[in-house]
């Protein structure tokens, strides 16, 4: 817990906390230094129930842990009508992805890509997560350019004084520009994973070779509004 709060300790405020372990007393306690509408569990300890009932205003929902796979529809409203899409729910398979570039990614980088390619999911596009030794380290979300994106999650990194270097980058669309590569170096990244499909992967793939940077596409996207 403290080290996923690390990632925004400031953002946290007023949010809500998900697990997926039981709560035990020694996370409750350090749960309720902080405001939080609601946190979700597998379960509580007794001690930690204890604990959290005294916060006013907390909401704690038991759920079960499982894998939702199983893709459903999206609807949002439109003038005059609805925009229907199916889920971003896809079932991955890390073994379809494809190392683009000369330098290939160590076992730690693979650990670090993958945890971070299913954060940046669910990070508000334009999405950019720095990450290193499966930890978050900063998240650029919501930008309009992708490169404002990468800059930002360096800020974020920063700000709470995480070490950027030898940090991996994942991207939830992929870089129309080499300029999304170059901040990235700046930072001390040394892997990207992505969808690619660029028409300008090439100039992308160039700037990830001249930096020694090690780059993956998935192949699928999770860009989102």
């Amino acid at each position: 817990f403290t080290e996923a709060l690390a990632g925004d300790p400031v953002s946290a405020f007023g949010g809500i906390v998900a697990l997926n372990r039981p709560v035990d007393a020694a996370t409750a306690e350090e749960m309720a230094k902080i405001f939080f509408e609601c946190i979700i569990a597998p379960d509580f300890e007794e001690e930690a129930l204890k604990r959290l009932k005294k916060k006013k205003n907390l909401r704690l929902l038991r759920a079960a842990v499982g894998h939702f796979q199983e893709p459903f529809w999206e609807v949002k409203s439109v003038c005059g009508g609805y925009l229907v899409n199916e889920s971003d729910s896809i079932k991955e398979n890390a073994d379809q992805y494809k190392v683009v570039t000369d330098a290939q990614p160590t076992e730690q980088q693979w650990a670090d890509l993958l945890f971070a390619w299913k954060v940046v999911k669910h990070v508000k596009s334009n999405a950019i997560v720095l990450a290193r030794e499966q930890k978050l380290l900063g998240a650029g979300a919501g930008q309009m350019s992708r490169v404002d994106s990468v800059e930002l999650a360096g800020w974020k990194a920063q700000k709470f004084n995480h070490e950027t270097t030898g940090s991996v980058l994942a991207s939830d669309a992929f870089f129309p520009f080499r300029d999304g590569i170059d901040k990235a170096a700046a930072l001390g990244v040394t892997a990207i994973i992505q969808p690619g499909g660029s028409i300008r992967d090439e100039e992308v793939i160039q700037a990830a070779n001249e930096h020694g940077i090690a780059m993956v596409f998935t192949g699928i996207r999770h860009f989102k509004h």
